[in-house]
């Protein structure tokens, strides 16, 4: 089973080369895509040995997973590890993911968000969306939103997942859910450093994805 690791970046350059660094003990081939970053993200997570591929605008954090997992299929891996250039998922976990043998499965990450310290907001939307996707999907989901996953890649790019931005995550579930995937979820910790930047909007998100839900069932 190949590996390699995806890091989604926008405006991450004060962290992109400690999370590549990391990975890169762990891992050989570390892509990151840096989805229009206007700072010196690119630069120095080359610098730190990844592979970069560029997108000049932001086109979202699934359109950059996209990108990267279509590119580690190019050259030739069987799964791809994605974690965040926030420097919220630690790379020394990524053992934890890559330890089931299966190369069909899709292996989520479980944050205790509590022992973590997580931001309150941050908490509830992440409790509202596991409720909410379990209920939907009559699977018990421990954390639906946590970005550090092990993918299939050529499952996962045959599901036809049409979401942009952050309901990329959520729609995976639900397609994966639908196409009977074997689903193994490996809890991790997490860290949440006082001046963490992060994109992701704790009050908004959460109903982008039951948008996202709501039109993944109708067909859209």
């Amino acid at each position: 089973m190949k590996a390699c690791a995806i890091i989604p970046a926008l405006d991450a350059e004060k962290t992109i080369a400690d999370v590549v660094v990391g990975a890169r003990s762990h891992l050989g081939v570390i892509l990151v895509i840096d989805d229009g970053s206007r700072d010196d993200t690119a630069a120095r997570a080359q610098k730190a040995g990844a592979e970069v591929v560029r997108h000049v605008k932001n086109l979202g954090k699934g359109a950059a997973l996209k990108t990267g997992l279509h590119r580690a299929r190019a050259l030739g891996f069987d799964v791809a590890v994605s974690l965040d250039a926030d420097g919220q998922h630690l790379p020394d976990e990524l053992p934890k993911l890559l330890a089931d043998d299966d190369p069909h499965a899709l292996v989520l990450g479980v944050r205790d968000m509590i022992a973590a310290h997580a931001p309150i907001a941050n908490r509830r939307s992440n409790a509202f969306a596991n409720r909410f996707l379990s209920t939907v999907t009559r699977t018990e989901l421990r954390d639906t939103q946590c970005g550090m996953r092990r993918y299939p890649i050529d499952r996962v790019l045959s599901l036809g997942i049409k979401d942009d931005r952050f309901g990329f995550e959520t729609e995976v579930l639900l397609r994966a859910i639908r196409a009977r995937l074997r689903i193994v979820q490996v809890p991790i910790e997490v860290r949440y450093p006082i001046d963490r930047v992060t994109h992701f909007d704790a009050r908004r998100d959460p109903w982008r994805i039951v948008a996202r839900v709501l039109k993944t069932f109708a067909g859209f």
